[in-house]
């Protein structure tokens, strides 16, 4: 099979570990930077052009469209699904777990688990917004942050006012969260293929932090994760309509809860907490599935 890997960056380790795993399996892998590709929107017959030339057409795309070119990445791969190219995720899913707001109200709709939640507009609506979500302490997130940016613990409520205060100063987008003592700092990654749980690791926030990313220095240890949780990961990425997912889960008094589903998680964390070959699974996943015009949305949504 031809693959085309959308990465900007052709040296990140998921990118090459994917990379590998086409080769391995005797498959082409071309990686596509999405913003050097264009595109002929109204042609009759659709076409990606890449650094100047038409790229030959591909049986498989595998997105890895970072969070701050999803509109564009989006619809770079929304040209290769016209053009009948099977997608590993869909450009409709991967925008529908970027837009946090809308993800956390799919999942509610959905009785997933998640930490109480408010989004407001309004500064004269800020003290019924944090005893809505059992008061202080509470998270308060920017809608458009990633890895770990953007978020703030406000551990008293006049500090809550004032960061969110400040954020809605600012015309920023914000969601305020319940904090989730019991987690300690801790979460669970649970990395989902199709309809299994294909590697689990606890991500721990070093010491006085409360953000477990490993890029904001956590650490990633294997876990066995409990039959409720392995449920919960994979309803997640089903509600996103995600092939393929990172689903970030704390463990609580009441159970377990989504914080987010990441439609393009790192492999470098999980395959070294875990020594799974979770690049060569994502290459067997397409294998059993890669078929011409696969897709729910043809393109269109």
């Amino acid at each position: 099979m031809k693959i085309a890997i959308l990465s900007r960056n052709k040296n990140l380790y998921s990118t090459r570990r994917l990379v590998e795993a086409c080769e391995q399996r005797g498959h082409d892998a071309m990686v596509v930077d999405v913003l050097r590709s264009y595109m002929n929107i109204a042609s009759s017959k659709p076409e990606v052009h890449f650094k100047g030339e038409n790229l030959p057409s591909v049986d498989a795309v595998i997105p890895r469209i970072g969070a701050s070119v999803t509109f564009y990445g989006t619809a770079v791969l929304r040209q290769f699904e016209m053009m009948g190219a099977f997608p590993l995720c869909e450009s409709v899913a991967i925008s529908r777990s970027r837009d946090k707001l809308r993800s956390l109200q799919l999942m509610a709709r959905k009785g997933i688990g998640m930490p109480n939640t408010g989004f407001a507009h309004n500064p004269d609506d800020i003290g019924d917004l944090i005893k809505m979500v059992g008061g202080a302490p509470l998270v308060i997130k920017l809608l458009e942050g990633t890895q770990g940016i953007g978020v703030v613990l406000a551990e008293t409520k006049k500090a809550a006012e004032s960061v969110i205060e400040a954020f809605m100063g600012l015309k920023a987008n914000i969601l305020v969260q319940e904090y989730i003592k019991e987690a300690g700092g801790a979460d669970i990654r649970c990395l989902v293929i199709g309809d299994k749980v294909v590697a689990a690791m606890k991500r721990q926030a070093q010491a006085g932090e409360f953000r477990s990313n490993l890029h904001r220095g956590g650490s990633a240890t294997l876990i066995k994760i409990t039959p409720t949780e392995r449920a919960t990961a994979i309803k997640a990425a089903k509600v996103m309509g995600l092939s393929v997912a990172g689903v970030d889960i704390l463990r609580s008094e009441r159970g377990p809860l989504v914080m987010e589903v990441n439609s393009s998680p790192g492999l470098e964390g999980i395959e070294n907490a875990t020594g799974k070959d979770v690049a060569g699974m994502i290459i067997d996943y397409i294998e059993k599935n890669a078929k011409p015009h696969k897709t729910r949305t043809k393109g269109k949504g």
